[in-house]
């Protein structure tokens, strides 16, 4: 199991369904945006020089560049949006603007993470920071360190981060304590003499709280980090599949209604404003399946051939056809966007991003299911997403593909189920048999690109998803319930070697044809 704080940070906006981010990859795009985003309200503004360093044996250092990881780092150093155009030309406007940013490669000290990132920063007014993160998977982050201190910055929160002589730390804690409403948790750490207070808020630090901070006596420094994510502010109502069925079963609501109240209750939202953003991510999904089918974007290793696909299928000169196939006809349009750094919608991550959208947009294009219905399924595939968040990761560097393109083939049979009406422990079992036949499924990126075998896996979940709902609805009776079957996932994932968890170091990645291919100049896919 993951530590309590990552337990207790579980959202499906936060974590499962989202973020709406460039492609290829939830841990390399997104993460790194939000690393950079953070980096920049730690250092107050643009940098003047920003230095970003991965381990020569991680992830980051083999793919970086590959991607997109230096062109996200630079966009949220900049203080753009995740879905800027100006993405593309992230270098260039950079340096335009006065802002020294590079890149390098080298033996870090101890990484704990494969998408450990060191960061040295200068800001205009000379003050240097050292950082250390962790890109953990599905767009989520860790700081670890800053200037030597042990820290733990998440993003889910306002961060006050406050250096101040030994003798005067309890002026600080009364300071920062007064509004005990915004308050969410105090640390403390000591190196040499000085201490650095660490205060987690539900709301900003007020401006007049700032000002008395810096005239304090044995004041040194202060670096606040806006949060990047939705503010947790309760507990969640479960944490895994026999609580949501015992509630959904209690309040008598299927589970995408669960998952409604579910993210209500903990990020202090009404329903229809989590419906809302609900809704502006399932658009986001069904554009990017449009785009693939019609102005694909030029790719590094394939040819965009979904639409061909569906063309043959319309025309009835496939060999079957039909539903499955055009599910995963739509998944492999969106990982064309994706695979072009287009803008998709991670479900659960980047390099899985095609799967669920594959199935929605089918139910919603081939089943005339309405759009609440489909609405209420995403959400119901969250929550599928929430047990694996709480008991595993998202992170293909830590698990392998198993959970990446395997958990959204079990979020999107749960979302089958519940569109048609099945019970919470029908789509939760329908879940776990995906995940049962796609366990040990490894990331063997060719070229370090999230192409090949990314595509085809995508699609085949998609399609998948329709067979496990109908296998469960119809009567199979599974023995081994998603919690276990995901702590087996987990389980065999952490038994894989490096070479086979995103390294692009074993598997498919290192056969004569793979290493023999010439990727393509990526080319800018610039919306119209």
């Amino acid at each position: 199991m993951p530590d309590s704080e990552i337990l207790k940070q579980s959202s499906i906006f936060n974590h499962v369904i989202g973020p709406v981010m460039h492609g290829p990859s939830s841990s390399h795009t997104a993460g790194a945006f939000h690393i950079g985003a953070i980096c920049r309200s730690l250092i107050g503004g643009n940098p003047t020089k920003a230095q970003v360093s991965f381990d020569t044996n991680g992830s980051y250092g083999k793919t970086y560049h590959e991607q997109g990881a230096d062109r996200s780092f630079i966009t949220g150093l900049m203080g753009w949006k995740i879905t800027d155009d100006r993405f593309y030309d992230a270098m260039s406007l950079a340096a335009s603007a006065g802002v020294d940013i590079s890149f390098d490669v080298k033996e870090l000290e101890n990484p704990n993470h494969p998408n450990t990132v060191e960061i040295e920063l200068l800001s205009t007014d000379g003050n240097q920071l050292s950082l250390r993160a962790n890109s953990i998977g599905g767009g989520a982050v860790e700081f670890i360190s800053l200037n030597d201190y042990p820290i733990n910055i998440n993003g889910y929160s306002y961060e006050i981060l406050v250096e101040i002589e030994n003798s005067y730390v309890n002026h600080i804690v009364k300071l920062l304590t007064d509004d005990n409403k915004s308050l969410s948790e105090i640390n403390k750490q000591e190196i040499n003499g000085l201490s650095l207070l660490h205060v987690r808020r539900n709301a900003p630090l007020p401006e007049e709280a700032k000002l008395k901070l810096k005239s304090l006596p044995g004041f040194k420094n202060l670096w606040i980090a806006d949060p990047v994510f939705f503010i947790q502010v309760s507990e969640p109502i479960f944490y895994n599949t026999r609580e949501m069925i015992k509630l959904a079963h209690k309040q008598k609501i299927s589970l995408g209604e669960l998952a409604l109240e579910y993210e209500s209750s903990l990020l202090g939202l009404s329903k229809k404003q989590v419906m809302d953003e609900m809704i502006y991510r399932m658009d986001i999904m069904c554009s990017s399946v449009d785009t693939g089918l019609t102005q694909p974007p030029k790719m590094q290793l394939i040819n965009p051939t979904a639409q061909k696909i569906f063309n043959t299928d319309s025309e009835g000169k496939l060999p079957t056809g039909g539903l499955h196939t055009r599910a995963a006809i739509r998944a492999m349009a969106v990982m064309h966007v994706n695979g072009g750094m287009g803008v998709v919608c991670a479900a659960p991550t980047g390099g899985a991003a095609g799967t669920i959208p594959g199935v929605i947009s089918t139910l919603l294009e081939e089943q005339k299911l309405s759009k609440e219905k489909c609405v209420l399924a995403l959400l119901a595939a969250g929550a599928i997403g929430l047990i694996v968040s709480n008991r595993a990761t998202f992170a293909a560097e830590v698990a392998g593909c198993q959970v990446e393109i395997g958990a959204a083939g079990a979020m999107a049979a749960a979302a089958v189920v519940d569109a048609f009406g099945g019970s919470v422990k029908q789509a939760s079992d329908a879940a776990a048999i995906s995940f049962q036949n796609t366990m040990g499924s490894v990331c063997d990126l060719v070229q370090g690109m999230v192409e090949i075998p990314c595509h085809t896996r995508n699609a085949l979940a998609a399609s998948s998803a329709f067979v496990c709902a109908d296998l469960i609805m119809g009567g199979y009776e599974n023995p081994i319930d998603l919690d276990e079957t995901i702590d087996a996932v987990y389980s065999v994932g952490k038994m894989l070697p490096a070479e086979l968890r995103c390294t692009a170091l074993g598997g498919l990645a290192v056969t004569p044809s793979a290493l023999a291919m010439k990727p393509s100049k990526f080319q800018n896919h610039k919306k119209t």
